[in-house]
């Protein structure tokens, strides 16, 4: 574990920049970018959810058998008949957007610039099925703290973006892009695109494999990496995780085009899939919208069904499993760790440690796997404590 003076040291190269300017876009265009759906796809959509053919549930069932129908039903009612996509494509777009192709595939961001002298460039990664969208309640009190009753708390560049195959990220056309391909265009997206020259790393679930490959590819450019779901599992260990909560992963990692087809032309389907996920895994007390509002819930779930990525995020789970073992060596950058409660792929605090440089373990009192959804304040306040200390 670092001491603290070299925490310090890490986090004074965090804010800076090359001297050209942190927004400089050295490595290729960025093209600005707004979320336009066309009328016809909405059209579509509620089409598609009126003509559904719903299975017939096993009376008193509930959740028993996966996806509890009654309430995919009674959720996708309210989607066709009242949920405003307008209103959130309008919140969406509130916030400046980019796109730009690194690889061979276009990757769409959020870029929110943080307000005061020498914010801190800050990557925050999403997971798997969440998407983006994820971090908005969080876009504007981290950039400007001030301006939303923090004046003493740091403030941060943040650079949002989809992992490609997600979202309004394009889709990759071959093989491999696993978590090793993603952080090395990250990177890029960092470096020659938006010019700069260290940075930090926020992200759980698929963001904590990005995030921490790129802790350890990329060690002089990440100077701390702050993370709410750490999942590392030494050799010859077993996670404790229910096996009724992996076979999603063990779908999506081996053949995952015998269930996208489905989830490509059923929004229902689509719907049934992913928010079975969000009541088992958040902090609900298996109320799924006690922890997080249908409404939002249906946002998350437009990132899929109007962009059909449903299939390409589905295939970085067969991309990662397949590609060669990282030969990188244990991560050296200062890592921080927000553990919610709830979370159901815990790993012991010890394992983390075989791998990462954990400075920092904040166990949370509430909470569970979709920490920028459930509890945004917790999460942004220990993002905020720990970078505080790099800018000390």
């Amino acid at each position: 574990m670092a001491n603290r003076r070299e925490v310090l040291q890490a986090a004074a190269a965090i804010g800076a920049v090359a001297a050209t300017g942190a927004h400089a876009q050295t490595g290729g265009a960025v093209r600005p970018f707004r979320i336009a759906i066309p009328e016809s796809d909405l059209v579509d959509l509620q089409n598609r959810l009126a003509r559904t053919r719903w299975p017939q549930a096993v009376p008193g069932s509930g959740w028993d058998y996966g996806a509890d129908v009654g309430y995919i039903r009674r959720l996708s009612d309210h989607w066709r008949t009242n949920y405003d996509w307008r209103a959130a494509e309008t919140r969406l777009n509130a916030f400046s957007q980019g796109l730009t192709e690194i690889d061979g595939v276009d990757i769409h961001f959020w870029h929110v610039r943080g307000t005061g002298r020498n914010p801190i460039p800050l990557l925050m990664l999403h997971g798997w099925p969440g998407s983006n969208f994820e971090f908005l309640e969080l876009l504007g009190p981290l950039s400007d703290p001030a301006g939303h009753g923090a004046p003493d708390a740091p403030s941060f560049d943040l650079i949002v973006p989809a992992h490609p195959g997600f979202g309004f990220s394009g889709k990759p056309k071959e093989k491999g892009w696993g978590f090793s391909r993603i952080a090395a265009a990250f990177d890029r997206l960092m470096t020659e695109r938006l010019g700069y020259r260290s940075y930090g790393v926020q992200g759980g679930d698929i963001g904590f494999f990005v995030g921490g490959r790129m802790a350890q590819l990329f060690p002089e450019r990440v100077r701390a990496f702050h993370t709410n779901l750490p999942y590392v599992i030494p050799p010859g260990q077993r996670p404790d995780t229910p096996a009724s909560e992996l076979g999603y992963r063990q779908i999506q990692a081996t053949k995952p085009d015998s269930l996208t087809v489905a989830q490509a032309d059923s929004p229902a389907g689509l719907a049934a899939w992913i928010v079975e996920k969000f009541r088992a895994w958040s902090d609900c007390d298996g109320e799924v919208e006690r922890a997080i509002p249908r409404d939002v819930l249906l946002t998350n779930l437009m990132f899929y069904w109007l962009t059909n990525s449903a299939p390409s995020a589905a295939r970085l789970y067969y991309d990662s499993a397949n590609e060669p073992p990282s030969p990188a060596p244990p991560s050296k950058v200062p890592t921080a760790v927000a553990a919610f409660p709830k979370e159901p792929f815990k790993t012991p605090r010890a394992w983390v440690e075989t791998r990462l440089n954990v400075v920092r373990w904040t166990d949370m009192p509430r909470g569970g796997h979709f920490a920028a959804l459930e509890q945004p304040a917790l999460l942004m306040d220990d993002v905020r404590a720990f970078f505080a200390d790099y800018r000390a």
